[in-house]
């Protein structure tokens, strides 16, 4: 796996040998086409990060600043590898994302949602509602998910964008109208 595009374009990234499902390359270069007026300069949260390539790519394309939320221990070491790997910052957080949630003091701009498949339906509703105290008034969510999940929105966001790619759905959602 690579960072697609921006100044670190290229840069290989270690992904953790258990545990991960990392995002296809198809997919990933949809979301930052989408979304590529939004990251320059965003503050980037990435849960359930994984080898942190979704946070990562966002930094090489000119976001500010990328939180890296993740709890298993070898995806964190990798993790961390990865972001001297590619030297434009970021900060790990060894936490679940309830935890970090919970705990958070900053806002951000786009948040990148990609639990394991295994995590159930409630428990990735009850992440989202916690979004509610983080995001940016303008802010994204982008979740990625197994097409056959239920995605249970809370009130505060509604449906921008979804795309499937084989058995993956990724769907982006904004703060609705007050």
């Amino acid at each position: 796996m690579r960072i697609v595009a921006g100044v670190a374009k290229g840069r290989k990234l270690v992904t953790p040998s258990e545990g991960t499902r990392p995002m296809t390359g198809r997919a990933k270069e949809s979301i930052f086409s989408i979304l590529a007026d939004r990251i320059p300069g965003a503050r980037v949260l990435d849960l359930y990060a994984g080898s942190g390539s979704l946070g990562l790519e966002a930094l090489s394309r000119g976001a500010a600043d990328a939180d890296f939320v993740e709890v298993a221990r070898r995806a964190v070491h990798a993790l961390e590898g990865n972001i001297e790997r590619v030297g434009l910052g970021g900060e790990v957080f060894s936490s679940t994302v309830e935890r970090y949630l919970e705990s958070a003091r900053q806002v951000f701009d786009l948040v990148f949602v990609d639990p394991p498949y295994a995590e159930d339906d409630l428990s990735v509703g009850e992440v989202l509602a916690l979004l509610e105290a983080v995001l940016a008034p303008d802010g994204i969510v982008v979740v990625h998910r197994q097409a056959r999940s239920t995605l249970m929105v809370p009130e505060f966001l509604r449906s921008r964008d979804e795309r499937r790619y084989g058995d993956a759905v990724v769907t982006m959602l904004e703060r609705s109208e007050p």
